[in-house]
């Protein structure tokens, strides 16, 4: 999927919402467990089917499937050929954070792009260029770029500052990856929680799409995100797990998060209209 399609989907849904699929089998409604063979990927799927028409994208996170070892990952890859048979407009990122030296990150590379169909997959930057680029070989797939995280760690190493330059790790980050991909094969990931800093983010990469994690649950704001935020292909993809998937613990739980997801959608279409993007 090109960024020009991307737009395309925003604009014709008014969305530029990512639903995280960060499905914990201790936190998914008890009673499939009693009613399904298959809870986990019932659940996803009936989240899926709840909330495609809302969304552009979906965000299954690894960890969950990985902790539940091969049927885990069974569940996660029936999911991607949910998704990608049933609703092709979603773009699809694997929530993987990967980041080895070449030829590990090539194997890695070769899992989501070679054997899934998904379209993007996170990976982290610590190890620099070597590490990224084996992703960026694989025609009309992304890169999703750890940049700057919503995470108290984030203090850590993300906001040192060059003792000559006063350039923070993060700028550093962006300004260095623009030599390694494209607007149309690299996005960045930046946290809702900080979203004042999207004015800094925005200097260095203007017209790159971000994936916004922390709205929702996290406390993250969706104005303030679209206030800094917003270019004029909208790019933002603004991500929302807990909120919406475990919005109910009962029968109800995919009418709940259909409800969940359209409060999102319908304040997006606002700020799209606002800004005359649709």
């Amino acid at each position: 999927m090109t960024k020009q399609e991307l737009f395309e989907n925003i604009q014709r849904k008014k969305s530029f919402l990512c639903v995280g699929l960060d499905t914990d089998a201790t936190k998914i409604p008890e009673f499939l467990f009693d009613t399904s063979d298959d809870p986990i990927f019932t659940f996803n799927k009936a989240i899926i089917d709840a909330t495609a028409d809302l969304c552009v994208a979906y965000k299954p996170n690894l960890a969950f499937y990985e902790s539940l070892g091969i049927q885990g990952w069974d569940v996660f890859e029936r999911t991607v050929d949910y998704i990608r048979t049933n609703y092709p407009d979603q773009f699809i990122i694997a929530d993987a954070k990967r980041g080895d030296i070449g030829n590990t990150s090539a194997m890695y590379a070769r899992t989501f792009f070679g054997n899934m169909d998904v379209d993007s997959v996170t990976v982290a930057p610590y190890m620099g260029e070597d590490s990224v680029t084996p992703f960026l070989t694989y025609e009309g797939k992304w890169v999703t770029l750890l940049a700057l995280t919503s995470n108290k760690g984030a203090f850590d190493f993300q906001f040192m500052r060059d003792a000559e330059t006063g350039e923070r790790l993060f700028e550093k980050v962006l300004k260095t990856s623009l030599n390694w991909g494209t607007e149309d094969t690299m996005m960045y990931v930046v946290g809702a929680t900080k979203a004042e800093m999207l004015t800094d983010v925005r200097a260095i990469i203007p017209n790159h799409f971000l994936l916004v994690p922390g709205v929702g649950a996290q406390g993250g704001s969706l104005e303030e995100v679209c206030k800094y935020g917003l270019n004029e292909s909208c790019g933002l993809l603004v991500n929302s797990s807990r909120q919406i998937i475990y919005a109910s613990s009962e029968a109800d739980y995919a009418e709940a998060a259909r409800r969940e997801a359209i409060a999102v959608q319908t304040e997006m279409e606002f700020i799209l209209k606002q800004n005359e993007l649709i």
